[in-house]
C-alpha cells in the first residue's frame, strides 16, 4: 500500500538551513510556476519564526519526485523545542542530518540525531552551505563521523552516504570535483535510494497515532499523524485510546481526512497506510493518542518525552496600569490558555500554583517559555511573570539532590576567551573541551548547571561586544552543585505613580542605567533601572523642577539623557530576581517588585530572613 511513499525528517542545528532547503526542494520538484513569487523560508509561516529567523514548530509537507510522494517533516532547531523533534521522529521512516560545512555539528545536531538513531532510522548526511568562504569540508565530516561513532551508531548507520549543497543557490551533488552544480536532483534522488518505503503493518484494522495538534477555527481539532495500518475512509467511525487508560478516550465520526501538499491541506476522501494525514471531527483526543477502528482494543506506544527543566510562575497582572492594553486579564482566561497549550505541546506542563490567581507552567528552557508568553501577549493577554527556576529531583538511589546540566558550546574571538571563561567556571561550569575553530576564533564546550545559565546570556553578549554565539542542549542530571552567585546589582525602584520627568531622570541616571524614557508611565515598586551598587535604591522618577523668584535660563527640554537600556523578553524574565516580576501587556514589556508597597516589601523580606 505504500511502495510509493517515503517519510523522513530533516533535523540540524539551529541556522543551519534546513528550511532554505525545503525552498530550493520545493523548485526542483516543481511545486511552483516559475514565474511564482514565493517568500524565502516558505515553511516559516508563523510570524514570530519570520521575525526571530528560526524554526518554533515542527510542520509537515510534501511533494512527489519521479511517482513516488514524499512527506517531509521540517523540524526546529533549538534545544527548547526539541519536544518537538522528539514526538515526530515516530512518524518519518529516515531523516537527512544537515551540518553546516564550517560549524559542523552543533549541540541540536547531537540531541537529536541520538533520537533518530536509537530508534534505528537510517540517516543521510546533507553538508550545506559548502559556497561558504569559511567551509572546511573534511573536518566537518570527520566530526560527523566522530559524533556518530560516540553516539554509538551501527554498522548501516555508519555507512551513511553523503551530499554536498548549497540550499540558498539550489545546488546539490555527491561529488564536489566531478559533478556539475546544477539542482538538487542528486539529493532527491538519494532520497528515493536510501530512504526505506513507509513502514506499515499489513492486512491490519486502521491506526495512527497523533503526533501534532492544532485547533481551526471550522474544523476545530486537527489531529496529524501517520497511519500505521488499515485505511480510512471520510465519515467513518473510530475511537481514541490513550496509553494507560482503560476504555476510549471518545468515539466519533472522521468529518475530515486532509492530506499534504506543498504549502497547503487538501481534503482526501481516503487514506492508506504509510502516508502523514491530518484529521479531523474529534474532541478530546491529543498528542500520543491512538485513532483506530472501533475493534482495535489496544494503543499504540507513543515515544517517551525528555522532562521539563525549568519552571515559571504566571499569574494576573495587579500593577495599576492592568487592563490599560490588553483584553485578556482574569487567571481564568490565563488558565484556560495554557492548558490548552499544554494540551497540543508535550514538552511543556502546567498546574495551578501555591500563589492566588498563579500556575506553574515547566518547560525545556527559558527560549520556549519567552514565545509562550510573546504569543499570548500578542492575543492580547496582560501577564505577570515571575524568574525561572530549576527542576531539581531527588536520586532514586541515595535520596540525594540532583539538577539538570547543560551542554554549553561558546564560540567567540580569542580576545574573550579569559573573560567568558572565568564568568562560567564562577557559574559552576565545567571546561570539557577548547580548540580554534577559524582566523582568531575559539570553540569551547562545557558542562554547566542549568541555573547557572539563568541570567547569563546578556552578560555573555556584553562581553564579547556582541560577536558571541552561543548554543545549549540538556546534558544529564548530576548532584547538586552548591550556590552560584546571582546578579551583583541592585535596581532603582519608584516610589511614586505618574510620568517619568526628564529632570528627576536627569539626576538618576549618574546612579545607574535607566530603563524608562521620559513621560513612560511609572507607578510605586516599578523598577526604572539598574543601580551601579548592590543594594536597592529607593527613587522618585516624577520629581519636578521646583519654581523659584530667580528663574534658571535652562530648560528641561536642554537636558539631554543616555538611551534607556531596552530589553527582550528572555533578556528581561533572566535578569529579575525571586522577588521580582515581569509585566507583559500586548504593548509593553515592564519590571517590577513582588511586592509593590515598600513596607510589605520589607515585612516580606524580614520574614523569609527568619
Amino acid at each position: 500500500m505504500s511502495n510509493d511513499i517515503k517519510n523522513l525528517a530533516i533535523i540540524a542545528h539551529v541556522d543551519h538551513g534546513k528550511t532554505t532547503l525545503v525552498d530550493a526542494l520545493f523548485k526542483q520538484s516543481g511545486l511552483f510556476r516559475d514565474n511564482q513569487q514565493i517568500e524565502t523560508c516558505a515553511m516559516d509561516y508563523n510570524d514570530l519564526e519570520r521575525e526571530r529567523g528560526i524554526t518554533i514548530l515542527a510542520k509537515c509537507t510534501s511533494f512527489n519526485w519521479k511517482g513516488t510522494k514524499l512527506n517531509i517533516v521540517d523540524t526546529p532547531g533549538h534545544a527548547d523545542f526539541g519536544g518537538e523533534v522528539e514526538r515526530i521522529l515516530s512518524m518519518v521512516d529516515g531523516v537527512l542530518v544537515l551540518v553546516d560545512a564550517a560549524e559542523g555539528p552543533m549541540p541540536q545536531t547531537k540531541f537529536v540525531l541520538s533520537k533518530a538513531l536509537a530508534l534505528n532510522l537510517n540517516p543521510i548526511v546533507v553538508v550545506n552551505k559548502i559556497d561558504k568562504m569559511e567551509a572546511r569540508v573534511s573536518e566537518v565530516l570527520n566530526e560527523v563521523f566522530d559524533l556518530f561513532i560516540a553516539l554509538e551508531a551501527n554498522d548501516t548507520q555508519l555507512d551513511f552516504p553523503i551530499i554536498y549543497a548549497s540550499g540558498r543557490n539550489g545546488w546539490a551533488v555527491k561529488n564536489l570535483e566531478k559533478e556539475e552544480r546544477n539542482d538538487m536532483s542528486p539529493l532527491l534522488d538519494a532520497i528515493i535510494q536510501h530512504v526505506p518505503n513507509a513502514s506499515i503493518e499489513e492486512n491490519e484494522p486502521f491506526r495512527m497515532l497523533v503526533t501534532m495538534l492544532e485547533y481551526d477555527q471550522y474544523l476545530g481539532r486537527i489531529l496529524t499523524g501517520k497511519i500505521l495500518s488499515g485505511t480510512t475512509n471520510i465519515n467513518d467511525n473510530v475511537h481514541a485510546l490513550r496509553p494507560g487508560m482503560s476504555g476510549d478516550v471518545e468515539r466519533a465520526r472522521l468529518t475530515k481526512l486532509l492530506a499534504f501538499e506543498g504549502l497547503k491541506r487538501i481534503p482526501i476522501e481516503s487514506a492508506v497506510a504509510g502516508d502523514i494525514v491530518a484529521i479531523a471531527g474529534l474532541e478530546k483526543s491529543t498528542v500520543a493518542d491512538t485513532i483506530a477502528a472501533m475493534e482495535v482494543i489496544e494503543p499504540l506506544n507513543s515515544l517517551p518525552i525528555d522532562p521539563p527543566t525549568i519552571s515559571i510562575t504566571f499569574s494576573v497582572n495587579d500593577s495599576p496600569l492592568a487592563g490599560k492594553e490588553g483584553k485578556n486579564l482574569t487567571s481564568r482566561m490565563i488558565g484556560d490558555r495554557l492548558f490548552k497549550e499544554a494540551e497540543g505541546n508535550v514538552s511543556i506542563t502546567v498546574k495551578k500554583s501555591t500563589e492566588e490567581e498563579s500556575y506553574e507552567v515547566a518547560g525545556r528552557g527559558e527560549l520556549q517559555l519567552g514565545v509562550l508568553i510573546e504569543t499570548m501577549r500578542r492575543e492580547g493577554f496582560e501577564l505577570s511573570i515571575g524568574r525561572p527556576r530549576v527542576l531539581f529531583k531527588k536520586d532514586e538511589v541515595t535520596g540525594a539532590t540532583i539538577e539538570p546540566v547543560e551542554e554549553l558550546y561558546v564560540d567567540l574571538d580569542d580576545e574573550f576567551t579569559g573573560t567568558v571563561v572565568d564568568k562560567l567556571i564562577q557559574r559552576k561550569g565545567e571546561m570539557i573541551d577548547m580548540r580554534p575553530s577559524g582566523t582568531g576564533k575559539t570553540r569551547i564546550k562545557f558542562l554547566i548547571p542549568t541555573r547557572g545559565l539563568i541570567g547569563y546570556y546578556g552578560d555573555f553578549l556584553t562581553d564579547t561586544k556582541g560577536s558571541g554565539i552561543m548554543n545549549r542542549s540538556f546534558h544529564s542530571y548530576v548532584p547538586h552543585k552548591g550556590p552560584i552567585e546571582e546578579r551583583n546589582r541592585g535596581v532603582l525602584v519608584s516610589v511614586a505613580n505618574g510620568k517619568a520627568i526628564p529632570y528627576a531622570l536627569f539626576f538618576l541616571k549618574d546612579r545607574g542605567t535607566l530603563f524608562v524614557r521620559p513621560s513612560d508611565p511609572v507607578y510605586e515598586g516599578m523598577i526604572i533601572g539598574e543601580h551601579s551598587r548592590e543594594n536597592e535604591l529607593e527613587v522618585n522618577p516624577t520629581k519636578e523642577k521646583q519654581l523659584s523668584n530667580c528663574r534658571a535660563s535652562g530648560k528641561d527640554e536642554n537636558i539631554k539623557l543616555p538611551n534607556p537600556r531596552e530589553m527582550s523578553l528572555e533578556q528581561a524574565i533572566s535578569y529579575i530576581k525571586n522577588d521580582e516580576r515581569v509585566e507583559v501587556t500586548p504593548k509593553s514589556i515592564r519590571l517590577r517588585k513582588r511586592y509593590l508597597d515598600a513596607t510589605l516589601r520589607k515585612k516580606m523580606s524580614r520574614q523569609q530572613d527568619m
